[in-house]
């Protein structure tokens, strides 16, 4: 959610694919930008031309108009593969659809697998008590949570096709052939755990879905199913991996808004973004709050409407990170709300 500067970073197109219909980045590459119903309205799928077929990289939400856009953005062609490179909905959404209509091979993590897997069958017609005492936890705001508690919540399955049984691992430092290239394949984590990553051996291109985005940082967040987890230090390790094998020379072919090119500088900015979002996080802790009240350190705006639960796992995701590194304390409040306090910077 956390936004980075533009500067030194370059954008060979200065206006995005329209919508569903196919650009050519590279050669045997196209970039498909497909809707989404939320603030960010949009997510970048690839197509690479494998000579006998195509492989698709990430698919877009389930819905009728995306598997419409997908029918007219193909145009007859057929799909020998589906690589996703992350579980979140937007990404493996239709990757089912596609393996059904295309007899297509599904390529991804098996961590994001099993994680794709387990959510679709995990239908809710109400949170449930772990969500919501998670949510109380981090003080959610007491007239949303009154609003959740009685609304059916976003189900997995109401945005992605069912995953039938069967998949091809991706594997840190494994390779893959597709769009007359080989790909090496680098994990990151914190966005997302086991997020691939596909680096051309050429040295020309990366795939970077959500890992690698330019202007923006991708949500960060803490979740009822693992609630003391800290994605941030699984972002921070990640970043510095992947940084290494970073060059200028290198186009970004981004899940998010637009390809780039300088992605060292990029690396630089997304590791550090969340350090000076800890220091500011960690004055604004100079006495006790909640996650729910540390939204305008962390993102330096005011948080409202769709983007406050992201925000809120977000909050969360910083404050447990500043826990576990020690510099922060917390202690339950009678609510049941974590209470978060700075050690260095205790209110005298």
């Amino acid at each position: 959610m956390m936004d980075g500067a533009r500067s030194a970073l370059v954008y060979p197109w200065e206006t995005p694919a329209e919508i569903g219909v196919p650009r050519e980045v590279a050669p045997g590459i196209e970039w498909v930008r497909l809707p989404l119903p939320m603030a960010l309205d949009h997510v970048n799928c690839y197509l690479l031309d494998d000579g006998d077929g195509w492989t698709v990289v990430d698919t877009g939400f389930d819905s009728r108009k995306t598997r419409a856009l997908w029918d007219t953005a193909l145009n007859g062609r057929r799909v020998r593969r589906v690589i996703v490179t992350h579980h979140h909905p937007d990404h493996v959404g239709l990757a089912g659809w596609v393996m059904a209509e295309h007899g297509a091979e599904l390529v991804m993590p098996r961590t994001g697998w099993l994680m794709a897997r387990m959510l679709t069958l995990d239908v809710q017609d109400r949170p449930v008590p772990e969500t919501v005492a998670f949510w109380r936890s981090a003080g959610m705001d007491p007239d949303i949570l009154a609003a959740r508690l009685e609304e059916r919540p976003f189900n997995f399955a109401d945005a992605v096709a069912p995953l039938p049984l069967g998949y091809t691992r991706l594997v840190e430092g494994g390779t893959v052939d597709a769009g007359g290239r080989r790909w090496t394949v680098r994990m990151g984590d914190g966005h997302a755990p086991e997020h691939a990553t596909l680096w051309s051996e050429d040295g020309a291109l990366v795939l970077g879905g959500d890992q690698l985005l330019p202007s923006i940082s991708p949500n960060l967040g803490v979740y009822a199913t693992e609630p003391e987890a800290d994605p941030v230090a699984d972002w921070l390790a990640s970043c510095v991996r992947l940084a290494a094998h970073a060059t200028d020379a290198h186009l970004v072919l981004p899940g998010h808004k637009l390809p780039y090119r300088g992605l060292p500088f990029r690396m630089g900015q997304l590791t550090d973004n969340h350090h000076r979002a800890l220091e500011r996080l960690e004055v604004h802790l100079a006495r006790p709050r909640t996650a729910a009240e540390c939204f305008l350190p962390l993102f330096k705006r005011q948080i409202g409407g769709g983007e406050y639960g992201l925000a809120l796992v977000e909050a969360m995701a910083h404050c447990l990170h500043l826990w576990h590194a020690g510099r922060a304390t917390r202690r339950r409040r009678a609510d049941g709300a974590w209470l978060w306090q700075a050690v260095s910077r205790r209110a005298t």
